[in-house]
């Protein structure tokens, strides 16, 4: 290969080219940006920290991630453009220098059934190809292999127009992996007949026990007594083998009842149909738990869970099928990959053994690839994504994290931070929005937003290295190096709560005794099997509250006031002082805007163009009619009561002529879990992940449960409100309440009155009780991971 020779005759004086070194941003407003003006640093690792709400993500991704994407979007054709989402302007008047933004964020990966590890990752795909190469008995394309492909027969007379038309039998067929049984799914939903009708009573006696479905119901019973495809009189389990077909299955037929004609169809169908297809969060409490008791899900017996049909399975290389290979550890599966020698798909093996170890030094080896993707926390979603970034061969991009240490135990950060460092040293900038010190350490550059949350926030307080930080005086400087003591004395238990047996996942029939009464830590490195200890192995009885990070769902036009329930007392106070009826103080009822029916804003479809939300004329942005703010409530209207912060709030309702308990309750709530700045109306989309859960956990604190058991709640929590929620749980536990947390943070150990630790490692190599005890003894032993970590963190 020849190589040209290259003589270094460089310039003294910079290339031009060579100047462009920063991201500048002058004059943000996005959400409570404060006209916010800074210059970031290319190729280095910026990390952007602060107290909850004070601005961090606004910045990164509302203002420099979402215009950077806006403007690539705006180099597609127009056409393409019209498949695109729709991206407005960030509210800013100068962004210069940008590059291209790779968000890696903590939104949870799509549930679809048929969405997994592997599919989203495209391990899979290579898996698949790798099958219809190598596999014995050979099946077919890499299509034979998918389990989201059905098998496809057809034959038929298809007319060739070559010359003179002529007519041409012809088959076609499609050999896919999906099971037909499951379609896929890896389960098969069952209904439980049971749940139905009392098969001891005829229909005429009230045999259904279906919500809704009264005897004298001319579409539902009526229509099944009067049908003529069976005995109404006669008990359901006298019924005879073609009755019940009738009764359970029977296809929709026309029939006439009473002259009007009407469809009869099975019971089965009927239900699927009126029940099963509807989104279960949106029912009625007690059809919801109708739906629960009625249906249930099985693995699908056809191919055990699997979700590939039998040909697909039966196919191996060197003794594994890919369904034996999905279901492995990927660490062993990496391993597996390795040993495979065949020179005909060696590039293949290289790039599927690159993306298995990439998993492995993520912290991932103990996933599988059949894992549901729907199934994965937060923090693993966003290393999922991080995958396919490893590899890339693009530098000069610009990575923006939302929290990556979100789920991860202090052994696992250090890992992270060197990926972090990898990415920037590639050429990269890497943009992090963080809380952990571990993490801020390493930065290049920190820029600390606040100085404090919502409406006190939203101005840079400090710039610079991270020397300067500690001694710039900012609240994250100034607690930067807050660590927790160990307590001197613990709280003695109650009682226990006695957990056996655990199989849950990795758990290896695991016995233990979780003390009641006392603040009890589950800890352990991720995927050591802590999640399915408490959540999957725990009885959800009527005295234990489950506070876990599933996402809580809400539209723009909710807000905390609406998911805490907060607003009917604060509707029935209004309506009360005003003696008129509360529909009017609702802006998604009859108090509602007529232009802008209640949301505040009018949207403008620009077809190709970006659409622009402005501020309805008519409310200016109020929501209410101008005849609904002239009623008062201490003074103030409905609009500015959602205006207020929680603090505002709670001080309001809680004296003088607006005083109102019930709302005051509430209020008190959502400040104790650290949400004092947050206003009542902030739609719940502009919330961030640890926003959404604290709201969740204050929506929880009002039911009567003994037991709370919360998963991981310093998520998104700055340092400073560490202590805050710690002195929420020793309240919690002070009133009589028993506490059990799962979480990595060294501070809420230190504070524990007992430790559970799961390891020793992740997948397989965890799910076993490695230490029980009280904080100091795990920090004296030093006998596990978690214990090495602590004993650091506490200077011991």
């Amino acid at each position: 290969m020849s190589k040209a020779t290259r003589t270094d005759t460089r310039s003294p004086a910079p290339h031009v080219a060579d100047s462009h070194d920063l991201i500048r941003v002058h004059g943000a407003r996005e959400n409570n940006l404060k006209d916010v003006s800074i210059e970031i640093p290319k190729r280095r690792l910026t990390v952007f920290t602060g107290v909850s709400g004070s601005g961090k993500s606004s910045l990164v991704f509302n203002t420099i991630a979402a215009e950077s994407q806006r403007m690539i979007n705006e180099t597609y054709s127009a056409f393409v453009q019209g498949f695109m989402p729709t991206l407005a302007r960030p509210d800013v008047d100068v962004l210069d220098g940008l590059t291209t933004v790779i968000t890696v964020d903590q939104q949870r990966l799509g549930a679809d059934p048929r969405s997994t590890v592997g599919t989203v990752t495209d391990a899979n795909a290579m898996l698949r190809i790798l099958f219809s190469r190598l596999g014995a008995p050979h099946i077919g394309p890499p299509s034979a292999y998918a389990f989201n492909v059905p098998s496809v027969r057809a034959s038929g007379a298809i007319t060739v127009e070559r010359g003179g038309k002529k007519a041409v039998k012809a088959t076609f067929t499609r050999t896919g992996g999906m099971c037909p049984r499951c379609e896929g799914r890896g389960a098969v939903s069952d209904i439980d007949l049971t749940q139905l009708y009392d098969d001891s009573k005829s229909i005429a006696e009230g045999a259904f026990t279906i919500p809704g479905w009264k005897s004298d119901s001319f579409w539902t019973v009526r229509l099944y007594v009067e049908s003529g495809f069976l005995d109404p009189n006669k008990p359901i389990r006298d019924f005879t083998k073609k009755e019940m077909q009738d009764f359970l299955h029977r296809e929709p037929t026309k029939v006439k009842v009473e002259g009007v004609n009407l469809t009869y169809e099975g019971l089965i169908p009927k239900i699927q149909k009126s029940f099963l297809s509807k989104d279960k969060e949106a029912m009625q409490p007690h059809i919801r738990a109708f739906v629960e008791r009625a249906v249930t899900f099985t693995t699908c017996p056809e191919c055990d869970g699997t979700r590939l049909s039998e040909g697909a399975r039966a196919s191996k290389t060197k003794g594994i099928s890919i369904a034996d290979a999905c279901v492995m550890q990927i660490s062993d599966l990496a391993e597996w990959v390795r040993g495979l020698d065949e020179p005909s798909v060696a590039p293949l093996l290289t790039t599927l053994g690159r993306t298995l170890d990439s998993f492995v030094e993520i912290g991932l080896g103990y996933l599988s690839l059949d894992r549901p993707s729907g199934t994965l926390s937060g923090g693993e979603a966003q290393r999922v994504k991080m995958i396919r970034h490893l590899g890339s061969s693009l530098t000069d991009v610009t990575y923006v994290f939302d929290e990556p240490t979100i789920g991860l135990h202090p052994h696992d950060i250090q890992r992270m931070n060197d990926l972090l460092l990898r990415l920037r040293d590639k050429g990269n900038t890497v943009l992090v929005v963080e809380h952990k010190p571990e993490t801020i350490a390493i930065a290049d550059h920190v820029v600390d937003l606040g100085p404090g949350a919502g409406t006190a926030g939203g101005t840079v307080c400090f710039e610079g290295t991270v020397e300067a930080l500690r001694a710039g005086g900012t609240i994250t400087g100034r607690h930067l190096d807050d660590r927790a003591a160990l307590k001197e004395t613990v709280r003695k238990p109650t009682g226990t709560l006695e957990i056996r047996g655990a199989t849950a996942n990795n758990l290896r029939d695991v016995d233990v005794d979780i003390p009641l009464g006392v603040l009890a830590v589950v800890t352990g490195v991720a995927g050591s099997g802590k999640s399915s200890l408490l959540h999957g192995s725990i009885p959800a009885g009527e005295d234990v509250v489950s506070v876990d990070q599933s996402a809580i769902r809400g539209s723009r036009r909710s807000n905390p006031a609406t998911y805490t329930g907060l607003l009917d007392p604060i509707r029935k106070a209004f309506a009360k002082a005003n003696g008129v009826k509360p529909a009017l103080f609702s802006a998604n009822s009859e108090g509602a805007c007529p232009n802008c029916n209640g949301a505040g804003v009018t949207y403008i479809d620009l077809a190709m163009m970006a659409g622009v939300a402005t501020p309805c004329e008519e409310c200016e942005g109020k929501r209410f009619q101008a005849s609904v703010l002239e009623y008062h409530l201490g003074g103030r209207d409905i609009s500015e009561v959602l205006a207020m912060s929680v603090t505002e709030a709670e001080a309001f309702f809680g004296t003088g002529e607006a005083r109102t308990p019930a709302a005051h309750k509430i209020l008190e709530r959502l400040a104790d879990v650290g949400l004092g700045y947050l206003t009542l109306g902030q739609p719940l989309t502009t919330l961030s992940g640890g926003e959404r859960q604290r709201l969740k956990l204050a929506t929880h604190m009002a039911e009567k449960g003994g037991v709370y058991i919360l998963d991981e709640p310093t998520t998104g929590l700055h340092l400073a409100d560490v202590e805050q929620l710690l002195g929420l749980l020793d309240r919690l536990v002070d009133s009589g309440k028993s506490v059990i947390v799962i979480e990595h943070h060294q501070a809420v150990m230190a504070h524990a009155d007992w430790i559970i630790d799961l390891g020793p490692g992740a997948g397989h190599d965890g799910g076993r009780i490695v230490f029980e005890g009280t904080p100091a003894d795990l920090v004296a032993a030093r006998s596990t991971l978690t214990g090495e970590h602590l004993a650091a963190y506490v200077g011991a």
